[in-house]
């Protein structure tokens, strides 16, 4: 189901997470639970997956991860903020060090010359440490493509907050 590159990269979080006994959440909105399912498709994982959000529509961002909904209305889902918000909101609803989270439009639809598709905010929140965040534009053919190339920055993202 998913590539060598990304099973390496979540065999790798886990056993970099493992190292430091930290604990790990995710919070998705256009990935489904692609980024929770890389990771726990490897042996192991439950030695540091603590669980996951799959907060794909506003209501639920705002209902599981507390993420207001003014910021929501007046910046949209697709942005810097709400992506930061998901992350911290990750970690205080769960028992989690680390935390990683991704909203954007994977297409085919969605999209608007604002916010194309392809257009996919991240951010990780580790305790007691600032929220980092990426943008990225992918540029690729198929909504899966968009979700696949996600889960690697995810994952990515998580292991260079891991070091």
């Amino acid at each position: 189901m998913f590539s060598l590159e990304i099973e390496t990269l979540a065999r790798l979080v886990i056993d970099d997470a493992r190292e430091r006994h930290l604990r790990i959440v995710t919070a998705e909105s256009c990935t489904g639970g692609l980024v929770a399912g890389a990771i726990c498709s490897i042996p192991g994982a439950s030695d540091v997956f603590e669980r996951g959000f799959v907060a794909y529509t506003n209501r639920a961002k705002q209902e599981q991860l507390g993420l207001s909904g003014d910021l929501i209305a007046d910046l949209g889902a697709v942005s810097e903020p709400v992506a930061r918000m998901m992350a911290e909101g990750a970690l205080e609803h769960s028992h989690a060090h680390l935390a990683v989270s991704i909203t954007g439009v994977a297409g085919p639809g969605g999209g608007s010359p604002m916010k194309p598709v392809g257009t996919v905010h991240f951010a990780t929140a580790r305790a007691n440490q600032s929220v980092h965040h990426r943008q990225e534009l992918f540029e690729l053919e198929t909504r899966w493509e968009i979700q696949m190339a996600a889960v690697q920055t995810a994952l990515e993202m998580l292991r260079d907050r891991l070091r």
